[in-house]
């Protein structure tokens, strides 16, 4: 543990409370709700985006990557303030199985919702979000958003999706579909030339066409070594929902760092370009896994589920790590540069 002492938001010195860092005090305290959801209902932690709690883990992981070795003093009183925050958030989740879950999935009547199962997940993001976003504010203060916003922002985002999933799902929202013909296209090309010049992918026996993938608008028929299968692809499953998570969370790492606008921008576009890049990564995989694989739907749909979250999470993860190594190194190579013109100046005099 560091001997280097920060003052803490109300006034007091120190990293240990009870024996124990304070930043994994307010870590403990941040992720409770999570561990307690996990333990009550373990059911619900499918990777899916919109099929359950899964994303509750990232958000744990987000949390605790910027919090868990911290060197920032935390006062008790503010720690059992958040604790406090933190048995609210536990009571909502309690207070499901009591039949809030029933009042909150009934409710979609009233306010017109397509999809009541994003509906139903979407408040439990939202409680998280507020939960975490308000403690971290009583800990950190008026700069909570520089020390740690990310699992604040993930879980926000997630709402957000949640969100347009409820209330504009499929093809509603015009906007986020114009993305998927241009996927789509690309993926005809590549397993095409895949089939073309790597691997042979199935039948060439498509519609009188020897290409064993064919793109119209938001449909995809294929046919491969298990017999034809055609996809109808919506927004959320060509990877916007993606999209805007890397969005909020870069932007809350950008903030954070004090390195010149133009550097922000290079890191944001190349970042953005990977993201797009493993969106594709995952519709191909997709499309070779009903070529190659099998065209059974419920099969199918099992990696459909999945096939997002375990390629972009962990790509981000990478990503984020590498932009912070790389602005640390330059930061140890400034200090180091910086101290030895010091020692030369003072030999000097």
């Amino acid at each position: 543990m560091s001997s280097d002492k920060t003052v803490a938001s109300d006034g007091t010195k120190g990293h240990v409370v009870l024996g124990i860092s304070s930043s994994i005090v307010a870590t403990l305290v941040l992720i409770s709700p999570i561990l307690y959801t996990l333990v009550a209902y373990p059911d619900t932690f499918v990777l899916s985006w919109n099929e359950g709690r899964g994303g509750f883990l990232f958000a744990m992981a987000f949390i605790a990557a910027e919090l868990v070795g911290l060197k920032y003093s935390l006062g008790r009183k503010r720690l059992l303030m958040a604790a406090g925050l933190a048995v609210l958030a536990i009571s909502y989740f309690i207070a499901l199985q009591y039949g809030l879950a029933d009042y909150i999935r009934n409710a979609k009547d009233a306010y017109n919702v397509s999809l009541v199962d994003s509906w139903v997940w979407m408040w439990d993001f939202i409680v998280m979000a507020l939960f975490v976003a308000s403690s971290t504010v009583l800990l950190f203060g008026k700069k909570w958003y520089k020390i740690a916003s990310a699992g604040t922002i993930y879980l926000a985002g997630s709402a957000l999706i949640l969100a347009l999933d409820a209330f504009f799902p499929f093809d509603s929202l015009g906007p986020l579909q114009i993305i998927v013909p241009i996927y789509l296209q690309i993926d005809q090309t590549l397993i095409n030339f895949i089939d073309a010049y790597v691997v042979n992918v199935g039948p060439q026996t498509l519609n009188n066409s020897a290409e064993p993938a064919i793109a119209r608008g938001n449909l995809l028929v294929i046919n491969g070594l298990h017999g034809p299968f055609a996809l109808q692809v919506f927004w959320p499953s060509a990877g916007v929902h993606s999209m805007i998570i890397y969005t909020l969370v870069m932007l809350a790492l950008l903030i954070k760092m004090d390195i010149p606008l133009a550097r922000k921008m290079i890191y944001f576009v190349a970042g953005t370009f990977g993201t797009v890049a493993i969106n594709l990564v995952r519709i191909v995989s997709l499309s070779l896994y009903a070529l190659v694989v099998t065209t059974d739907v419920q099969e199918w749909e099992a990696f459909h589920s999945i096939a997002g979250e375990i390629m972009f999470l962990p790509w981000l993860g990478i990503y984020l790590g590498v932009v912070i190594y790389i602005e640390n190194r330059k930061m140890r190579r400034l200090q180091t540069e910086a101290g030895s013109a010091t020692a030369s100046n003072q030999s000097n005099r």
